[in-house]
Formats: C-alpha cells, structure tokens, sequence
C-alpha cells in the first residue's frame, strides 16, 4: 500500500535532482585495481519534500540513478511557514557533523554552504541562516540537514501536544 502512495506522490510534484558529489572510488583487489563511482544526490520538489541518497556502480549514470532510488525512497516533509522559512531555529547531528540551522527576515535568501545550501534550496526554503559544525563530510552534513528538518513542529502541533489553545503559545 505504501509503495502505491509513493509512486502516486512522485507523479503528483516536480521532482528536482541536484549531484552535489561524484567520487571516484577504488578497490584494490587480487587482480589489480577495481574502479567505481559514489554519488549523493539530493531530490526535492521546493514545496516542503526532500530526501538525500547516495548510489555506488561502475559508472557515474548507474551511481546517479541508484542515488536518485535512494533519495526518493527516504523522503520527508517539513513545514515551512508564509514567508518560505522554518517555523524555528533548530540544530541537527549525522556523525560527526552538526548543524544549526535558524528562520531569518524576508528577502535574505539562503545563507548556507555546500551540501547544506543545495538540501534547503530543493526544499522550498527562500529565507534561513545555516552554519556547518565541527565536519565538512559532504555526506553526514546533507543528513545532519535532512535530522533537523524532521525535528521541526508547526505552532499547531506544539499547541495540540500541550493541550493549550495556539493564540496562548504567542502570549508567553
């Protein structure tokens, strides 16, 4: 049933891929050297869906396409608010890698660097701060990225898990 609903879901929206890494990787075996390629790819529709994947083959179109797979299947939805930023500031952790990533005025665009930038822009987020923290692993940023945007609540929720009324979130 689910994998209908993904297939239905991929149909609906405008899917956007962006490579933000190809690595030539080898393996030395008995033989001599064995060449492949590892790709991270990052899918997004701009309107609230992203997911990072990453592909390995012998050939940089195989890596791409199996990254594309791998994204598509680790999919998340994130709430963004009117002004296409995040409703609040939040941090995220993959490996050794953190982020922080907080909501900023209208019109200051993305201020963020490499994987980070490409993960929010697929998004839909126009207005957001984001720094990079103790890693530059492109992989584990990407997903440090991907951790925070799945932490994040709307104020409805937040309201409904406290059993309060919204308009009281905003008198505190």
């Amino acid at each position: 049933m689910k994998k209908k609903n993904l297939k239905n879901k991929e149909q609906d929206h405008n899917w956007e891929e962006r490579v933000v890494q190809v690595k030539r990787v080898t393996k030395v075996v008995k033989g001599g050297k064995k060449l492949s390629f590892k790709a991270i790819l990052v899918v997004g529709n701009t309107n609230g869906q992203i997911g990072v994947g990453i592909g390995k083959a012998s050939d940089v179109i195989g890596a791409v396409k199996k990254g594309v797979t791998d994204a598509k299947k680790h999919l998340i939805n994130i709430p963004l608010t009117k002004s296409l930023s995040i409703p609040h500031p939040i941090h995220g952790i993959s490996g050794a890698a953190k982020v922080i990533i907080r909501p900023s005025a209208v019109g200051s665009g993305v201020i963020a660097g490499g994987s980070v930038r490409t993960v929010l822009e697929l998004a839909g987020v126009k207005n957001i701060l984001a720094k990079q923290l103790r890693s530059g692993n492109i992989l584990n940023n990407a997903r440090a990225v991907i951790n925070a945007l799945g932490k994040l609540k709307t104020f409805n929720e937040t309201a409904k898990n406290r059993n309060i009324p919204v308009e009281q979130l905003y008198n505190r």
